[in-house]
């Protein structure tokens, strides 16, 4: 099946696609701040520009997107039929980037969570996560 779209149009569509301030990031984002964890946001020296930093605690959280990261069994990250040898190799890169920079990350003394958007419509579920994620082994938050 053709795209619906011209090429005007489906670039128009995909510019308007947010890499950070999405609607999952700023629910997880509420949720760790519910908690009384402070953070930073999308640091750059780090590798993968994680979402979220809590750089005292030595963690991060990525909030991926389930078709754009191929969140494993979720029908949000079915990939498209059409022209799917450019999809296939633009999201198979995507997963291998992510694992790449979680990897680093690990080397480099971090502890990494990663939260997909489907785990973001339960608050009770996401915040029962990134709780026992933060609290791990942190001791108090004083």
């Amino acid at each position: 099946m053709a795209d619906i779209y011209d090429n005007r149009k489906r670039s128009e569509i995909m510019a308007r696609v947010r890499a950070t301030g999405t609607k999952p990031e700023l629910i997880v984002r509420r949720v760790a701040h519910g908690l009384g964890y402070r953070f930073r946001l999308h640091r750059r020296d780090l590798p993968g520009r994680p979402d979220i930093v809590f750089s005292r605690y030595r963690k991060v959280i990525f909030v991926h997107g389930c078709f754009w990261h191929g969140h494993e069994r979720c029908p949000k990250a079915k990939r498209p039929a059409t022209n799917s040898a450019f999809w296939n190799g633009k999201l198979s890169r995507n997963l291998q980037r992510d694992q790449e920079n979680a990897a680093a990350l690990r080397r480099a003394g971090w502890r990494v969570l990663v939260v997909w958007e489907c785990e973001t419509i339960d608050r009770e579920q996401l915040t029962a996560k990134i709780s026992r994620f933060l609290d791990g082994d942190n001791g108090s938050r004083a």
